[in-house]
């Protein structure tokens, strides 16, 4: 057998070096969870088994619309556990009063203002080993009512291992009372009332401002 000419050697360590810092850079590109959250998001409203959607607009649904993602939108937000705070009945758009306990606070700087929300812990969800680590971030912003949602949009969360936490608002989305008036949701508090634009997400569906 033939030694493998050195050159060759050289190109192929390139190459696999080049590949592996390729995959090393998408899989930390800070677009990509955003991007699958659109992809998986438009698949579940196309599933006329999962889709929120009444069956008049399932008969043309196509995709959702969505911001431009923008890494802006993306912060890295300090946690302040809250300790002994007491399980309450987070409102709906109906007479449900799901139970929730206010798990943290996030603060963190988005467009050069300093903000805070509270994350919250449903406590039915806790006994489910699936759901166990899951946070619960609803909020309103200075875009409802026009681009988006009226009565704001959610973001789902992981409770993470240290005292910060990724909040990427381009994975906020509306509840499931923007498509279909059939559905009880919860009502952001008014503690989470952010005071600017967040231009990330989804948008408003159709008329349903």
């Amino acid at each position: 057998m033939k030694p493998v000419n050195k050159g060759i050697q050289i190109s192929l360590l390139f190459l696999i070096l080049f590949v592996s810092i390729g995959c090393e850079k998408k899989a930390s590109d800070p677009k990509e969870g955003a991007i699958v959250f659109q992809a998986e998001l438009n698949e579940q409203f196309s599933d006329p088994e999962e889709s929120p959607l009444t069956e008049e607009d399932q008969q043309t649904f196509k995709e959702l619309e969505f911001f431009p993602i923008d890494t802006i939108f993306r912060v890295r937000a300090k946690l302040e556990i809250q300790k002994d705070t007491k399980p309450f009945a987070m409102k709906t758009t109906t007479d449900r009063l799901p139970i929730y306990k206010h798990y943290a606070t996030a603060y963190f700087t988005l467009n050069g203002k300093e903000c805070s929300l509270e994350l919250y812990q449903n406590q039915d969800l806790i006994h489910d080993p699936e759901h166990i680590d899951y946070l619960f971030l609803p909020y309103t912003d200075k875009t409802n009512g026009d681009s988006s949602y009226g009565g704001g949009r959610f973001i789902d969360l992981t409770i993470p291992e240290g005292d910060e936490i990724v909040i990427d608002f381009n994975q906020s989305y509306n509840p499931y009372c923007a498509y279909n008036s059939k559905y009880s949701c919860p009502i952001p508090p008014r503690a989470n009332a952010l005071d600017l634009a967040v231009n990330a997400g989804v948008k408003a569906y159709g008329d349903h401002h």
